[in-house]
């Protein structure tokens, strides 16, 4: 309920008022002066009482009780329908010999007023693996390397002057499906070796919560496709499975997390140095996994529901 911001009575003050007159038996005009309304809306908000109740005294819609000059609902389908065909507003009025503007009205009440509204998008397909393991999103994220405060903390591009060359880090993730129970390591590169150097310890990191790596899923970077990423691989008897080129949302939980990472660790609070940035991640992933609700898991954490699934396990 939207109370007009100059009502001088809400549901509860108009209730009162009615006390006021009914139970207390004080004069109507008193009451009036009291609550600083005219005696007839006293004996409106009185009479609504006696005939409907509580209820009375709630809001009621301002729209008429009869439109004859409203749109009838036979054109609205008309017009609803040579929109989905991709006709402007004014191809449509030509069409059902209307105004502009009274098509105008209606496509936006249909919430049709803008042609890209119509554009079709690729359905997106969600899933989750039943048993933790089954699947684990990989993923890396570039992040420049902090040598100072910058300018989007302390507002002045002159300070110090331009920073070049500074160099980057990269965040590298795993998350597994089911239970979304990560694991995270900040790295120098993302070169082949360095990122199934890191996919061998998630595993073993993983392995030590007693769960084994069925399938892996990554985009199509090279350091994914190379000869080292490809071994460890073998060597853990998982799957390799590569998103389509183009499609990011296909691996859309390493996505997010990462998005996660960024809001609730990298870009939390302003750095000194790349060192204390660094510094912080163990902590941030330690709350993630054990602490932190997780929306897709009923506002349980992560370790939970790992835990909720191992004791389902036969």
């Amino acid at each position: 309920m939207n109370v007009h911001k100059n009502a001088k009575l809400t549901p509860a003050g108009r209730a009162l008022l009615v006390q006021r007159v009914v139970e207390e038996r004080r004069q109507r005009a008193a009451v009036a002066a009291a609550f600083g309304v005219s005696l007839r809306t006293v004996g409106k908000w009185v009479g609504r009482w006696q005939r409907e109740g509580s209820r009375g005294l709630l809001d009621r819609s301002s729209r008429p009780r009869r439109s004859p000059h409203q749109v009838p609902a036979r054109v609205v389908r008309q017009i609803q329908r040579l929109r989905w065909r991709r006709r402007t507003s004014p191809e449509i009025a030509r069409a059902l010999g209307l105004p502009v503007a009274t098509v105008g009205l209606v496509l936006r009440r249909l919430g049709l007023n803008r042609l890209r509204a119509l554009e079709l998008r690729p359905v997106t397909v969600r899933y989750e693996r039943a048993q933790a393991g089954e699947l684990l999103h990989v993923d890396t994220k570039r992040l420049a390397r902090i040598v100072r405060v910058g300018h989007r903390i302390h507002g002045d591009r002159k300070r110090w002057g331009a920073t070049r060359r500074v160099g980057w880090d990269y965040l590298h993730v795993a998350i597994d499906d089911a239970t979304r129970v990560a694991y995270t390591e900040l790295l120098p590169a993302e070169d082949g070796a360095r990122t199934a150097d890191f996919l061998q310890r998630a595993a073993e990191w993983f392995a030590g919560l007693g769960v084994r790596i069925e399938r892996v899923m990554t985009d199509n970077a090279f350091a994914y496709r190379s000869h080292a990423y490809q071994a460890v691989l073998q060597t853990l008897g998982a799957h390799h499975l590569r998103t389509r080129p183009y499609t990011p949302r296909t691996n859309g939980k390493a996505e997010r997390f990462i998005q996660t990472c960024l809001r609730e660790w990298a870009d939390r609070r302003a750095y000194r140095t790349s060192a204390v940035r660094a510094a912080a991640l163990p902590g941030f992933l330690q709350q993630y996994n054990v602490e932190r609700p997780h929306t897709a898991l009923r506002q349980r954490p992560p370790l939970a529901r790992l835990v909720e699934l191992s004791e389902q396990r036969p």
